[in-house]
């Protein structure tokens, strides 16, 4: 059964949700470090990739994609096999674009609390060297 459309967006969100989660969060640091040790210092070269597939948002977001297509059976276009390949790649782009726009806007949120707290700065400089 090939999937409405819609369903691609739907089914995006919990991939760029476990795929950020688990790359990026604090939840998942310590493992994460692991992750990164190993990738570095495992002497072949098959280990250093198969850890560094849990360290990397983009990688990571296609074994979820995977994972997704094999727990609802979505397809696009084709009924078979070349249904789940292009399924898989536009969940993986799509889920890339909301981890993208996620990125964005924590970015200016911090941007926008780090000035809110360099105001609060000058103007307690402004207050204390103008006493009234």
């Amino acid at each position: 059964m090939t999937g409405p459309f819609y369903l691609l967006f739907i089914f995006s969100i919990p991939v760029a949700c476990i795929a950020w989660t688990v790359t990026k969060e604090e939840v998942f640091r310590e493992p994460r470090e692991f992750c990164v040790d190993r990738s570095r210092a495992c002497k072949k070269i098959w280990q250093r990739k198969f850890f560094y597939l849990f360290t990397c948002e983009y990688c990571f977001s296609h074994y979820i994609a995977i994972a997704i297509l094999l727990i609802t059976d979505y397809r696009m276009v084709f009924e078979d096999w070349r249904g789940y390949f292009i399924s898989g790649f536009s969940l993986v782009w799509i889920a890339n674009v909301y981890m993208s726009i996620y990125n964005l806007i924590r970015i200016d949120l911090k941007k926008n609390k780090i000035i809110a707290e360099k105001e609060e700065i000058i103007k307690e400089k402004v207050a204390s060297s103008n006493p009234e």
